[in-house]
């Protein structure tokens, strides 16, 4: 059947806009032919008031449930922390800053009940962002989909509707440090998959919480994710300035004794001991930040800790 949905919604230090969402969600909710819907807010560890706002719909409305996380585990848990507790034969996921606009969730539901297991949006304008924001985006995109053996479409954001066969496939995934478009694009089939192209408005209040420190930091930590290609391009790059080094050194053999021109050589010297030295350094971090992945990876640390409250059940950790 394919009559109810959850909609998870990840919240942190949202406080001003999550009535406003809640009034276009529920207003969109009613409008769907389904049996049964939940909104599963997710409240990513906020400082604000975002968690004592959703316990008041709650408390009115007993198709609300909260995931309150303990303290800010990052939007990937956050998302992965209300799939784990939705129970709707789809999964609809999508941020709390009213940039991913509910009335697109008509759509997905549409192309789902006719048979996508899968529906992604892609945001064809981002009216909150500048245009070297966008660029830098776009930049991130065809590197990560360079470097990397899951190819990831471009300015599809987290705002999809999963089916539930998906959704309990995506539940078996543990890797504490994860992107979870990567996970589903590693998942996902090339057919029964739907894209609706938005438009992104500007947030409905506060400021973005992912400036460009964290976005670069969510870059990287994507291509280290799903490829070893860097480790390989590593060995590449020792291979060129091998070459270039030993170029480098022949050329002195001939100046020295065949053309009986020699020249100071200190300048050469320093550079090529930093132009290597640099080279090492830049190997060496990235074969670091492998290792370091691995080392999280193994302790196999619980991925959050959090309470589920609804109008039926007891607190739940």
């Amino acid at each position: 059947m394919r009559d109810s949905i959850s909609v998870v919604i990840s919240a942190y230090n949202e406080s001003e806009s999550v009535n406003e969402l809640y009034k276009e969600l529920t207003k969109v909710m009613k409008e769907l032919p389904l049996k049964t819907y939940e909104l599963i807010f997710v409240d990513d560890g906020s400082s604000d008031d975002t968690y004592e706002k959703c316990q008041k719909l709650q408390k009115k409305d007993s198709h609300v449930k909260i995931v309150h996380l303990r303290r800010n585990f990052g939007h990937e848990i956050a998302m992965t922390a209300g799939m784990d507790y939705a129970k709707g034969d789809a999964v609809v996921f999508m941020d709390a800053d009213l940039q991913h606009p509910p009335h697109y969730i008509k759509d997905m539901v549409k192309y789902w009940q006719e048979g996508d297991d899968i529906v992604l949006t892609k945001r064809v304008e981002n009216q909150a962002t500048s245009k070297f924001y966008d660029f830098c985006a776009a930049s991130f995109y065809k590197i990560l989909n360079f470097l990397s053996d899951t190819k990831i479409p471009a300015k599809t954001p987290d705002f999809r509707l999963v089916d539930r066969s998906y959704v309990d496939f995506l539940k078996k995934f543990n890797e504490q440090d994860r992107l979870f478009r990567g996970l589903l694009s590693w998942a996902m089939p090339r057919e029964k998959v739907k894209i609706i192209d938005f438009v992104a408005p500007d947030r409905f209040a506060g400021v973005s919480k992912y400036n460009y420190r964290k976005s670069l930091a969510l870059a990287f930590n994507s291509i280290v994710q799903f490829s070893t290609r860097p480790l390989r391009m590593s060995i590449y790059l020792g291979l060129i300035t091998a070459f270039i080094s030993g170029c480098l050194g022949l050329y002195v053999i001939i100046e020295h004794f065949i053309l009986r021109h020699p020249t100071p050589g200190y300048a050469t010297i320093m550079t090529t001991v930093i132009f290597l030295g640099s080279i090492q350094l830049i190997v060496l971090g990235i074969i670091g930040e492998y290792i370091g992945k691995i080392h999280m990876e193994v302790k196999k640390r619980p991925l959050y800790i959090a309470e589920y409250k609804d109008n039926e059940t007891k607190d739940k950790k």
